[in-house]
């Protein structure tokens, strides 16, 4: 773990489809926002739009440890097999607002011809107007980073299956 790391999170779960019927991105910007929110109660709203630079971006909205969370997910990697998106998610707390850094990478691999395993990988870290906000406050990073992995471990590891069974009823719908 570095000094900005707040979590690293991973967890997987089977998808019972071929994974040549499985497409991560067409199921991220296309996801419909009912969709989303059946994937986890924490689940608020999700659009898709353009990045300026015309990447394709998800907008997400959530609430994680009671901090709503408006995630701008821009496209870094995109097959149909690997997604990963960048983030400077914006944090409202009851203290003021900041960003925080999200990686958040999707894949699949094989099992075998009928079904695959998905991993949901979540890697959050601070960036420096986050470490500014907590200086402010006097909130030791530490402090704040035992404070919030469990959160969003468990948040994470509730989504999994459901982001799961939401890409599996993509793929077997193509």
């Amino acid at each position: 773990m570095n000094d900005t790391e707040i979590v690293d999170s991973s967890f997987s779960a089977t998808i019972n489809a071929p994974i040549d019927k499985v497409d991560i991105p067409a199921w991220c910007f296309s996801l419909p926002e009912k969709e989303y929110q059946g994937c986890s109660p924490a689940h608020i709203a999700a659009g898709f739009t353009t990045a300026p630079d015309g990447r394709r971006m998800s907008i997400n909205v959530e609430v994680i440890g009671g901090s709503l969370m408006v995630q701008h997910y821009v496209e870094t990697l995109g097959r149909k097999d690997h997604l990963v998106l960048e983030s400077e998610s914006d944090i409202f707390t009851p203290t003021g607002r900041t960003t925080l850094h999200i990686r958040w990478e999707l894949s699949v691999r094989p099992i075998d011809e009928r079904s695959c395993e998905f991993t949901n990988h979540v890697r959050s870290t601070a960036t420096e107007a986050f470490r500014t906000f907590l200086d402010r406050q006097g909130i030791p990073f530490d402090v704040f980073r035992a404070q919030r992995a469990p959160m969003s471990i468990a948040h994470n590891r509730g989504e999994t299956p459901l982001f799961a069974a939401s890409i599996e009823r993509a793929a077997l719908a193509r």
